[in-house]
């Protein structure tokens, strides 16, 4: 379940509580004031076998007694009688209940928490908790929690996971005049969990910001389909607790060694769009920089660069020491601001950013400067700071800094940030900035980090509605040879490929490698090193050894067969030492890569028990777990994504060249990732992949040593969740409903699902449409396609959203994408939240209407709409669009009656 009946734990028409008390001090007693005094209108009707009453209300004495069927229950009573209230109220017709009672857990023995999930399932009764704090509507006058202290009304919503964070953000937040639209605590999360709220949250019209605190998440593909939904429709901020967790067992590679699980989890916030934070202030503050800015931060191409304005000098160095720190950039004032700030400053004045306007700087200096810095090119933001100083008062250079962003704000949207140092003299100047949505900090270094959080925010932005480069397709990779390596290796009872095997499926992926010989004795590796002449590497080949080199296990610049066979004798006697018990294979032998300018990489794969596979990239070599210059992301890749990762690490800025050495191919390791990306994909027995070290250097890439861990039916349990694309938390590019097919007149179509990267396909077909289509459509005139709207509607989650593109088929290749410049027509399905109802849309161009192009489409989307499970497929017609109606009909749609000029279809699909 996702959203459904959740208007009845936010909107509710009448409350019931059970569990209320009247013992001072009780959690009961508590319960039952805040709800009855937490200013709700609507009947609260508390149930109570011993007592007449509750806050002077009638009290029932069973669910069947009650008047009538509360919309929402919260219950706080023993564990044992949770199961059957949850049945009686369900019967009675109760949409939603907050269990806030403990002890009704998997462990409890006697199953209460299923006897409780099946009593509500027929009923679509949806619960909140159990064990958890409870929840709160402040504009509504709910508080259905044991809080000290009730929230204000705003709009921010709060979900969290520990109930005693609800207690410490709202004992935080209070003083501070900061309000909330929904407070959730969702404890056990039994039903109710972070996917569901996301999702309704997202259409919230009460909530601007999202604000989570996250312990650990269910149900991963969901949460992402909807943290990707709702960070496109609004900031969302998140905590993660438990991010040092102890005692994590031994990885068996260098990427699963690096791999932890709070990196996990920031690769997971970062593909949602998310803004991860620290700590409750920093949670407050990027929710404040964010509910002001955070349109013009994702929409704008920044590049980290701050205008710093200040009366003091050392405040400009503290705050530029914290932008340097935290990975800004000082804005290089452009010549005409530096013209206009001469003729309102001092001479005295420093002539460079941070610009320093001097201690006795009245208002009409601020705002002269403030004026000049938001027209300046070169800057993303401007932070205006104020010391208090005898001889000039900070609620005027407040009100000047507040004027001047006010008037620039209709040519130059550009944030204003503020840091009024101090506490009893600037008082009056904070709530002068808080009247007027300023968002502003005690001190320099906080407002330079909420600076930071609208540039991380950007970026976030930007790689959730990425548009890659159009690329040509390479050669298809060689799945077959892949699945019998693994077989095979399945078959024999190994967990891992040998290096050989590993190698081999890399290049059937287009991943370079330098090949190995496989040899079972020391002279086999001779005569091996004989054959390939010049100086070889031998290694040490067993299932048992993971790190070779660490016992002894790597020979390099060997030459000759001589030399060779001395050096793997000498090798088995060091590991018959090092590691008696290891079972041994042989060696493999491969001739040694001279690529002296090269940097040393590691690409890897490693299976998270919750999201599935992960990608790593970093700076490799035998030293990487000391290094730790390493950055993950989730799978599927594509070259943007891929490029943005590496972009994350110390090692990124030597790919890119220094003193003598030349930049390396980028661009090639990028592609290595992407199709590394492809492979764990495809071939669902890969559960891990280390490639260390892939060589990168001007001439392009090479891996040197490479390993690819297994899991199947005789590997034990954790093999039987894998099952293909179902494993990864991002539900990849659905190649298989590609299709060629051929209109009435003979034309043959391409039809496939679009990608990010057909986002300009989508603008050229565009501008093919006459106004009167484009009006039909979109239901308004566009003369062109925004690019933000084709990046947004190419971003699809394939879980939830279909979009079929067809283009003119070139001949018989169907592989071939010459009809990609531009598309003939697109049908898209858009699913709710539940998965149950679907929207439909269909655009085509004007010169390839009339062919039947658009029947095609929709009978193609309504069996995917048929074999995905939904149960109504429906679409917003123009009243005026006869054509459409017309095709809707003979589809077997029913038309709704019209409405402003909109007339609603639908076509059932199942009962």
């Amino acid at each position: 379940m996702t959203i459904r009946n959740l208007d009845a734990l936010f909107k509710p028409r009448s409350i019931a509580l059970v569990g209320g008390s009247r013992r001072d001090g009780s959690l009961g007693a508590v319960l039952a004031r805040n709800l009855f005094h937490g200013g709700f209108e609507g009947p609260i009707l508390p149930l109570h076998r011993k007592h007449e009453s509750l806050e002077g209300v009638l009290a029932y004495p069973s669910v069947e007694a009650l008047p009538l069927a509360p919309d929402l229950a919260i219950i706080a009573t023993p564990p044992d009688s949770v199961p059957q209230l949850i049945a009686d109220f369900a019967a009675r017709g109760t949409r939603a209940a907050v269990v806030i009672t403990a002890g009704v857990g998997d462990g409890d023995g006697g199953g209460l928490r299923q006897r409780m999930l099946d009593a509500a399932r027929p009923h679509l009764l949806r619960i909140v908790g159990p064990n958890c704090l409870g929840m709160m509507v402040p504009a509504l006058g709910i508080n259905a929690s044991f809080s000290h202290i009730a929230p204000l009304p705003g709009d921010l919503a709060f979900v969290t996971q520990s109930g005693a964070m609800v207690t410490a953000m709202l004992d935080w937040a209070t003083p501070r005049g900061i309000g909330f639209s929904k407070v959730v605590s969702l404890g056990d999360k039994a039903d109710v969990d972070f996917g569901d709220l996301l999702d309704y949250l997202a259409m919230d019209p009460e909530t601007k910001s999202i604000l989570l605190y996250v312990e650990s998440i269910s149900h991963a593909r969901k949460f992402m389909s909807a943290a990707r939904i709702a960070a496109r429709n609004k900031p969302v901020i998140v905590i993660k607790g438990g991010r040092f967790a102890e005692g994590a067992k031994a990885a068996a590679s260098h990427t699963g060694a690096l791999a932890g699980a709070d990196a996990v989890y920031d690769a997971v916030f970062a593909r949602a769009g998310m803004l991860r934070v620290y700590s409750l202030e920093e949670l407050f503050d990027a929710a404040e920089t964010l509910a002001n800015y955070a349109a013009a931060s994702s929409t704008r191409r920044g590049d980290s660069r701050l205008a710093i304005l200040t009366n003091g000098g050392g405040l400009g160095v503290l705050a530029t020491d914290a932008l340097i720190e935290g990975g800004g950039k000082l804005a290089e004032l452009a010549p005409e601001t530096v013209a206009a700030l001469d003729k309102h400053l001092p001479a005295t004045w420093s002539r460079a950013n941070p610009v320093d306007i001097i201690g006795d700087a009245p208002g009409s200096r601020y705002k002269a400067a403030m004026a000049a810095l938001l027209r300046d090119p070169n800057s993303d933001a401007v932070l205006a700071m104020h010391c208090p100083v005898a001889v000039a008062d900070p609620n005027e250079a407040a009100q000047a800094v507040i004027e001047a962003r006010a008037e620039s704000e209709q040519s130059h949207h550009r944030p204003v940030l503020a840091a009024w140092v101090g506490e009893q003299a600037v008082g009056e100047a904070r709530r002068s900035f808080a009247e007027h949505r300023l968002p502003h900090y005690p001190t320099p270094e906080q407002a330079v980090r909420a600076f930071m959080h609208l540039e991380r925010y950007r970026h976030a932005q930007s790689l959730l509605m990425r548009v890659p480069p159009s690329v040509p397709e390479s050669a298809a990779p060689d799945t077959a040879l892949v699945r019998k390596l693994a077989a095979t290796a399945i078959g024999e009872g190994r967990e891992w490929l040998n290096e050989a095997e590993a190698k081999q499926a890399l290049a059937a992926y287009g991943i370079p490698v330098l090949p190995a010989e496989v040899v079972a004795t020391p002279g086999e590796a001779g005569a091996a090193a004989a054959r390939i002449g010049g100086p070889v590497a031998l290694k040490i080949l067993s299932r048992d050894i993971t790190h070779k080199s660490d016992l002894g296990g790597v020979a390099l610049d060997l030459e000759g067969a001589e030399a060779v066979e001395r050096a793997a004798e000498a090798m088995l006697k060091r590991i018959a030492k090092a590691a008696p018990k290891a079972r041994l294979q042989g060696f493999t032998v491969q001739a040694m890569c001279r690529r002296p300018q090269a940097e040393e990489l590691i690409l890897g794969v490693v299976d998270d028990a919750q999201f599935g596979p992960v990608m790593l990239f970093g700076q490799g070599g035998t030293a990487v777990e000391v290094i730790k210059d390493k950055a993950l992301a989730l799978p599927p890749l594509d070259p943007v994504l891929a490029e943005a990762m590496m972009q994350q690490t110390r090692v990124y800025k030597l790919l890119q060249g220094y003193r003598d050495r030349p930049p390396a191919a980028i661009a090639e390791v990028a592609a290595c990732l992407v199709r590394l990306s492809q492979l764990i994909i495809d071939v669902a027995e890969i559960t891990e992949v280390d490639i260390n070290p892939l060589l990168a250097d001007s001439e392009g890439v090479i891996a040197l040593d490479a390993r690819i861990r297994l899991a199947g039916a005789s590997l034990g349990e954790e093999a039987g969740r894998l099952c293909g694309a179902d494993r990864l938390a991002i539900r990849p590019y659905p190649k298989a409903l590609e299709q060629t097919f051929a209109l009435p007149d003979g034309q043959k179509i391409f039809l496939r699902p679009l990608r990010p990267e057909d986002a300009e396909a989508l603008r050229e077909g565009f501008r093919h449409m006459d106004p009167e289509d484009v009006r039909m459509r979109f239901f308004a005139q566009m003369r062109e396609m925004p690019p933000d709207l084709a990046a947004r509607l190419t971003q699809l989650d394939y879980d939830r959203e279909m979009a079929l593109a067809a283009f003119p088929a070139p001949g018989e290749d169907h592989s071939a994408k010459g009809g990609d410049r531009g598309g003939l027509g697109v049908v898209r399905l858009v699913a709710d939240p539940d998965n149950q109802r679907a929207e439909f849309a269909i655009a085509i161009r004007s010169d390839a209407k009339g062919r039947g192009l658009g029947r095609a489409l929709m009978e193609r989307i309504m069996d995917f709409a048929v074999r995905r499970g939904l149960s109504e497929v429906w679409g917003d017609v123009l009243a005026d669009n006869a054509r459409m109606l017309a095709l809707c009909d003979e589809l077997g749609f029913q038309r709704g009656a019209p409405e402003d000029g909109i007339i609603r279809v639908r076509r059932p699909l199942r009962e």
